[in-house]
């Protein structure tokens, strides 16, 4: 499968490059596409890893493990994320983080050694990539950011309010994608029963409206304040 078929040259990771470009470089670095089927663990937390993940289709999420093998969820990964780059960059760091497919999902993992070596043979095509790799980064700070952000507010209705109003900016709509509430109370770390009142009363009171997959929140003031 070539990368113009996959749409490559979208992803932030390929910003500013050609179809053919990405193709080079793919080639150059000896990167691979791989499919994952919803519910497999793409990647193992504590494993040995020298490849950087980007994810070209589908949904994953991050998963926190502790060394009693107790779980917690982090943030969901959307089409053009990056993981393993900790890994990958720092061999001797065992990442507590995997990463599981959320939906079907395809990965292109690029050879984080092959990377650093390739620049003589990619020219301009490596430096516009590594400077893509650096803007990813920050953007993962900020989204680390933001994950403390949210489980430090006080109440259940703020941490659900702060969580929308972070995925409509992130998604440029009023009305935003959310995943099903089973999942939705793992991200916001709550009861699930707790959550679907909390809701119910949010949508009684006029300040939420929503279906399984969208929420829209209207309260205008705290949106201004956000």
């Amino acid at each position: 499968m070539r990368s113009y078929d996959l749409g490559l040259q979208e992803l932030p990771f390929f910003q500013g490059l050609k179809p053919d470009e990405v193709e080079h470089f793919i080639e150059a670095v000896g990167a691979v596409v791989k499919r994952y089927e919803r519910g497999a663990r793409i990647l193992q937390a504590y494993e040995k890893n020298e490849r950087i993940g980007i994810l070209a289709e589908g949904e994953a999420l991050v998963v926190a493990e502790d060394r009693f093998g107790n779980e917690s969820v982090g943030h969901r990964l959307e089409r053009g994320a990056l993981f393993g780059c900790s890994s990958a960059i720092l061999p001797d760091f065992a990442s507590p983080t995997a990463i599981d497919a959320v939906s079907d999902v395809l990965v292109l993992w690029v050879p984080y050694p092959a990377l650093l070596t390739a620049g003589p043979r990619l020219g301009r095509i490596h430096g516009i990539v590594m400077r893509n790799l650096l803007v990813a980064f920050s953007r993962k700070n900020i989204l680390m950011v933001q994950r403390l952000e949210l489980l430090s507010q006080k109440t259940l209705r703020e941490r659900l309010i702060l969580y929308l109003l972070q995925r409509s900016k992130r998604q440029h709509s009023r009305r935003v994608k959310v995943p099903g509430r089973v999942q939705l109370a793992k991200e916001l770390e709550c009861n699930r029963s707790a959550l679907t009142r909390e809701i119910g009363l949010m949508k009684a009171q006029g300040v939420l409206e929503c279906q399984d997959d969208w929420m829209e929140f209207h309260d205008e003031q705290m949106e201004e304040r956000r």
